[in-house]
């Protein structure tokens, strides 16, 4: 599979879960949705009431996210932030209200159907310090050192060019910028097949990486201080629902995968004088 057929799959899933978050609710990232409107275990119970009531219902409903950077990201008044793979907009709008009209916050996503409800969202919440820019998280269409945070929720992953994200990510950093993300990784083996399957791209499976090799792409790109904390570690019984609405044959791979998959929470900073991805390797 090329890496152009994985962005389509990839845009295509997406897609149709921005119409379904506006007739049926959300699906988890790509399965089908619980009886709570969420999908267990990776989308669900992410936002607290709180911010939950500070975003329109379309918007959560869109989230298709393992996790919550907004809740764990330092992000301070003024500052200008970058959502890759922003969704409905959820994210984004929780990160402009934390910076505050003097600060600005981006939402880059590929999917038109995903910035159609994104930016819908965004005019229902009256929330102005907000762009929505159509572009892919390996090619980010902002120039040299203009973000001071940047984050994300259950989209690296999806990328089979991380290494790439990973430098655009620096590019776009100013120095001393934070990459604050949320992602699923591995923790040991997983079975072969499953990362085969082309469709766990769009679950939030297949494309994961290891702790290690997470913290090996970032430090070969130039990023210093990384952390991994794992926020989330998932059962087989909780992944149930998911991985059989994949095709996955769940009591047979089991043994294999149980405690294997986890959201985590992915922090690294871009270097104070670093001036460019050439002058951090």
């Amino acid at each position: 599979m090329s890496l152009e057929d994985i962005k389509d799959v990839v845009r295509e899933k997406y897609g149709q879960a921005a119409l379904r978050a506006k007739t049926e609710g959300s699906s988890c990232c790509g399965s089908s949705p619980s009886s709570r409107g969420g999908c267990d275990p990776i989308t669900s119970n992410l936002y607290d009431s709180t911010q939950a009531g500070e975003v329109p219902e379309y918007a959560l409903r869109a989230s298709l996210g393992c996790g919550n950077p907004t809740a764990l990201a330092q992000l301070n008044p003024g500052e200008v932030v970058l959502d890759l793979g922003s969704g409905g907009g959820i994210d984004v709008l929780l990160s402009a209200r934390r910076v505050g009209p003097e600060g600005k916050a981006y939402g880059l996503d590929m999917t038109d159907e995903m910035l159609a409800l994104a930016r819908e969202n965004q005019a229902k919440a009256g929330v102005e310090n907000v762009e929505f820019l159509k572009g892919e998280i390996e090619n980010i269409p902002l120039p040299d050192d203009s973000v001071d945070v940047i984050i994300s929720n259950c989209v690296i992953n999806l990328s089979a060019d991380k290494d790439r994200v990973m430098r655009e990510a620096l590019r776009v950093l100013k120095p001393g910028g934070r990459f604050a993300v949320s992602d699923v990784v591995v923790r040991g083996e997983v079975p072969a097949e499953i990362r085969r399957n082309i469709e766990l791209w769009v679950g939030c499976v297949a494309g994961a990486l290891s702790e290690d090799e997470y913290r090996g792409k970032l430090r070969r790109a130039g990023f210093e201080a990384i952390e991994i904390e794992p926020t989330r570690i998932y059962k087989v019984e909780d992944a149930r629902q998911f991985l059989a609405a994949e095709g996955v044959d769940v009591d047979a791979i089991a043994p294999e995968v149980e405690g294997k998959f986890a959201s985590a929470f992915i922090r690294a900073a871009k270097p104070k004088g670093c001036c460019g991805p050439s002058c951090c390797r």
